[in-house]
């Protein structure tokens, strides 16, 4: 009977032993597959990301390089008041010109030449604006007469295109100054 009884116990033991060593194995085993799920799902998000993003010296190639490479001049920064609402109000401007390369010296002239014609126009231009052109979000109507009057007084190049490529308004807030 004891031998029956220190044979149940040596088999308990042996089974408990092989149930811990195969928990062991089991956790291990989730480990690995956890492992090598993670890296695979890495992998797989790397290869499937957006496309690559343009370098810097590809967008100048489509700029345009030597005598078409644009330029910006600052044409006018100031305040002009507008009334058409029945308050006065007064618009903080700032324009600029974006110009072919070759175009910016005779821009410059007829800047600097012409500089109180220039101002005068552009001023008659948001005097005359209605308040609904001046608090369009993109400065749709207000740009267009710009461009126009710019035109005008600018001109064409030799090859017959307006020296003028676009004019850019960065910075137009209106305060009412009559308060």
């Amino acid at each position: 009977m004891a031998d029956d009884e220190t044979n149940t116990d040596s088999a308990d033991k042996s089974s408990g032993e092989a149930k811990k060593g195969g928990g062991l194995k089991m956790i291990i085993v989730i480990a690995v597959i956890m492992v090598v799920e993670g890296a695979a799902v890495f992998f797989l998000v790397n290869m499937m990301s957006g496309p690559k993003g343009a370098m810097a010296s590809e967008m100048e190639l489509l700029e345009g390089t030597g005598e078409d490479a644009p330029v910006e001049i600052e044409l006018v920064e100031e305040r002009f008041q507008n009334m058409s609402t029945g308050h006065v109000w007064e618009w903080r401007v700032q324009i600029v010109l974006r110009v072919r390369q070759k175009n910016a010296a005779h821009i410059e002239t007829i800047k600097e030449r012409d500089a109180a014609l220039l101002k005068e126009g552009i001023s008659m231009i948001f005097r005359r604006a209605q308040d609904r052109h001046l608090r369009e979000p993109g400065l749709e109507t207000i740009t267009r007469q710009l461009t126009t009057y710019v035109n005008e007084i600018f001109g064409t190049d030799a090859d017959g295109m307006p020296r003028i490529d676009r004019v850019l308004v960065p910075e137009c807030k209106g305060f009412r100054s009559d308060t």
